[in-house]
């Protein structure tokens, strides 16, 4: 088991009217989709999407939704938490593949890091933002610097973009490029991903969709995010899957188990 790293906060960073993004001074290493465990001790350790790694620093957001989350919101720089990471398979950055990139809520954290390396790398990068009201979105203004990149919006009461939801935009794609070079990634509520695996499997286009799972450990000893019928552990042969792999797994778009492993249907 790894021991945590006591990181300071080197600053917080206000995304929308919830959420906050805290940096760390700490070369992390890690690639898109990959995420870290945070603890506070007394209260928890939970899995956190990386947001942010420019190689020197890296950063992950936080809605506060729980004891550990709302505790993280409310420190300041200079406050310790407990990093172990990073973990899990991450999303492939291609340079030669036209990424276009569905993110709802929060699962825009690592799609933003992966539009970025993406694009660095010379791919060509439609993102797509969702979310209920536009001060809930992520990120749309970070990206909007990146070249070779498109930002779509969606918001459930049109307060910002197109009013509905961000997988009609990605229809919307799907009918106007190239079906050769592009890679759907999606990362977010699961029963917007299972609609994005529906329209993949429907026009024949690749795609990996980061599917979450209730973690424990982080590095596949307690087996809490295994997936029927595969067995596969979503913290290391996940949280990224490619297309096979999620039209394989049964209960995707159907259930999860709660951390007592309980059945959870959606």
């Amino acid at each position: 088991m790894d021991s945590p790293l006591l990181l300071p906060i080197a600053r917080v960073q206000p995304e929308n009217a919830q959420a906050k993004t805290l940096y760390f001074d700490h070369a992390l290493h890690s690639q898109p989709g990959q995420f870290v465990m945070a603890w506070l001790p007394g209260i928890d350790q939970k899995p956190f999407s990386v947001a942010y790694d420019n190689g020197r620093e890296f950063g992950f957001t936080v809605f506060p939704v729980g004891p550990l989350s709302q505790a993280l919101v409310s420190l300041q720089p200079g406050d310790r938490v407990g990093i172990t990471g990073p973990y899990g398979h991450p999303f492939s950055v291609k340079k030669d593949r036209h990424y276009i990139t569905i993110g709802g809520g929060y699962g825009a954290g690592p799609l933003a890091l992966l539009a970025e390396r993406a694009a660095a790398a010379g791919a060509q990068v439609d993102f797509c933002l969702g979310a209920k009201t536009e001060g809930l979105l992520l990120f749309a203004q970070r990206v909007k610097t990146v070249p070779n990149l498109r930002v779509h919006i969606a918001t459930d009461d049109g307060s910002l973009g197109r009013r509905g939801y961000v997988t009609e935009i990605l229809e919307e794609l799907l009918l106007e490029t190239g079906a050769q070079t592009r890679l759907i990634a999606a990362c977010g509520p699961e029963l917007m991903e299972k609609k994005v695996l529906d329209l993949c499997n429907e026009h024949d286009v690749e795609c990996e969709i980061s599917l979450e799972r209730y973690t424990k450990c982080g590095f596949g000893v307690c087996g809490q995010c295994c997936v029927d019928p595969l067995g596969i552990r979503m913290c290391v042969e996940g949280p990224v899957v490619d297309r096979e792999t999620a039209n394989r797994i049964s209960e995707f778009g159907a259930y999860h188990r709660d951390k007592s492993g309980t059945k959870i249907r959606y």
